[in-house]
């Protein structure tokens, strides 16, 4: 079969087209025909070496499928034929993928495999961070970072069904655009205006919550921006660098900062992260929720799509299609 392989930590040079053997499953494992592959920034950081306790060279990233059950191993519940959308611990950037059965969820009806392959990560995500870690309430002010990113997009929408006022970062006009089109209230552009200014003109005293997925200044910003007893939870560190922010700040300010991450989190407490997935399934058929699908590419072009996310073009979700 055909994948795509990180040869050594680096630039998108570092990813290349191999030909491996097809997996065979394992007991309570299924094969899947992968049918759309998603791309996360997490796969970036590992490829370039900076994620905390990421995968060793070489390696085929993938964090994310969506497909067809064609093989099945021993005690598994499953038929092959199911159209289905499963998060991985890799291995995704390929034509087949090995799978826990257990970890299997059904493709939302009338969702493509594009669209699925951009519901694990980003929803479960959005969700977590919002409820299950944040703990956000109606009419309380949440303050989302890059709102026109795949987390972003699906946290303006949640927040949005669960009545926040929601404040959105996002560097272009076109960006801004879909967030506010998704329910963002305060679109704002970081590139011209200060965040923190533009949460307190319109609160009170700041944002009950903030997600964070940037790091670095932001972090540190964004604790500025949240008001006393506020909740950040900060699942990543896009911009390369994890957030520096002063103890003595959040001491005297009562304020917490919540670590997030989905693939821990998962092992550790399964049915937390998991919980959620039948009503965000049957929000997605709805179509109350959408995934924001920004585009394809086939899977021999990984370095070109990996490219297009770091050169902050996309908006959504970004796929690759074997």
């Amino acid at each position: 079969m055909k994948a795509i392989q990180v040869e050594e930590y680096g630039g998108r040079d570092a990813l290349s087209v191999v030909a491996k053997d097809v997996p065979e499953p394992g007991d309570s494992e299924v094969r899947i025909e992968v049918k759309a592959a998603g791309i996360n920034f997490a796969d970036i950081m590992q490829r370039r070496g900076h994620y905390h306790g990421g995968p060793e060279a070489p390696y085929v990233p993938g964090l994310e499928v969506a497909g067809v059950v064609d093989a099945v191993g021993d005690g598994v519940g499953r038929s092959v034929g199911d159209e289905v959308v499963t998060m991985l611990g890799g291995g995704g950037y390929a034509e087949y993928a090995i799978a826990d059965a257990a970890g299997l969820f059904d493709v939302p009806e009338g969702l493509s495999f594009e669209e699925a392959a951009g519901f694990p990560v980003q929803f479960l995500t959005a969700r977590n961070c919002l409820h299950e870690w944040g703990g956000l309430e109606e009419g309380e002010a949440v303050l989302i970072h890059a709102a026109a990113g795949g987390v972003g997009t699906a946290a303006v929408q949640i927040a949005r069904e669960a009545g926040a006022e929601i404040f959105g970062t996002a560097s272009t006009p076109e960006k801004l655009e879909l967030a506010s089109s998704l329910g963002c209230d305060h679109p704002i552009n970081y590139e011209e205006e200060d965040f923190v200014e533009v949460v307190k003109e319109h609160t009170d005293y700041g944002a009950d919550l903030v997600l964070d997925g940037i790091g670095g200044e932001t972090t540190e910003r964004s604790l500025d921006a949240l008001k006393q007893f506020g909740r950040m939870v900060v699942y990543g560190a896009a911009s390369g660098r994890p957030g520096t922010p002063s103890t003595a700040d959040i001491l005297f300010a009562n304020q917490r900062i919540i670590g997030y991450h989905l693939g821990r989190a998962t092992q550790l407490k399964p049915m937390k992260v998991m919980g959620a997935v039948p009503e965000l399934t049957e929000l997605l058929s709805d179509r109350k929720l959408e995934v924001q699908f920004d585009r394809s590419f086939d899977l021999d072009d990984a370095a070109d799509a990996h490219e297009y996310i770091e050169g902050r073009e996309s908006m959504g979700k970004v796929v690759l299609v074997p």
